[in-house]
């Protein structure tokens, strides 16, 4: 399952749970960019359910769209990552490191308050 909702002019929550292949991978892409062309300075809650690793086929689509994900995430400022593995809110901790201008912030399922009050910053 990938579900985006735009909540407010400058704010998305997504959710993800699952597995997901090409065909899958490229409508939860597509919406993405889609939904973030007005975006400026925005902020992002990105909660993250059960996962499985993606296909090899959604990897490929994904690696397609490299530039345009780029171009997708210099419009948001700050990104709260709501994981239940560890490895997955480390994981996204990295790519914060890694991407100038992101902040990346992982929280706990039970941490979500926190999170909603950290992009309200």
């Amino acid at each position: 399952m990938f579900n985006i909702v735009e909540n407010g002019a400058n704010r998305l929550d997504i959710e993800f749970s699952g597995k997901l292949n090409s065909d899958e991978m490229k409508a939860a892409l597509d919406a993405l960019v889609e939904k973030t062309g007005g975006v400026e300075h925005g902020r992002m809650l990105y909660r993250i359910g059960d996962f499985d690793w993606p296909t090899l086929g959604a990897i490929g689509v994904e690696l397609s769209r490299i530039p345009a994900l780029f171009r997708m995430i210099r419009r948001f400022d700050k990104v709260a990552v709501v994981a239940e593995q560890d490895w997955v809110r480390t994981v996204s901790q990295w790519e914060g490191a890694l991407i100038p201008g992101l902040e990346i912030k992982a929280f706990e399922p039970d941490q979500t308050q926190q999170a909603e009050a950290w992009l309200a910053e």
